[in-house]
């Protein structure tokens, strides 16, 4: 009678034990790779905005005094450049810019904004 109690509990231990073994997580999915035109597209929003940015800065210093209209005038063409260069690029590629066009192209930006707050 005790081996069949003892055997009995055993069993439930070993059920209960049982019940709290979880089943192993699933590892989760890594992110999908995003899509290369998706970021080529990203790129070339990214370098008009800056485009931008750097416009209304042009426009506040004009605004302010810090240099005649003219000269805000030919730092927008500047700009009015940059930003068509951009674009040029972008309609080789579907609509957005590599890397290094991007590079290149926030090169030519950093000098104008060298020039914009001087």
């Amino acid at each position: 009678m005790q081996r069949i109690a003892r055997a009995l509990a055993c069993c439930a231990l070993v059920s209960s034990l049982a019940a709290c073994v979880t089943a192993p997580q699933q590892t989760a999915r890594p992110h999908p790779a995003p899509n290369p035109h998706d970021m080529a597209v990203h790129r070339l929003e990214q370098v008009g905005g800056r485009i931008d940015m750097m416009g209304r800065r042009i426009d506040a210093r004009v605004s302010q005094g810090a240099y005649p209209p003219p000269e805000g005038s030919a730092l927008h063409r500047r700009l009015d450049t940059i930003r068509q260069e951009a674009h040029d690029m972008a309609a080789q590629h579907g609509g957005g810019l590599t890397g290094d066009e991007q590079r290149v192209l926030n090169q030519e930006l950093d000098t104008a904004s060298a020039a914009i707050n001087r």
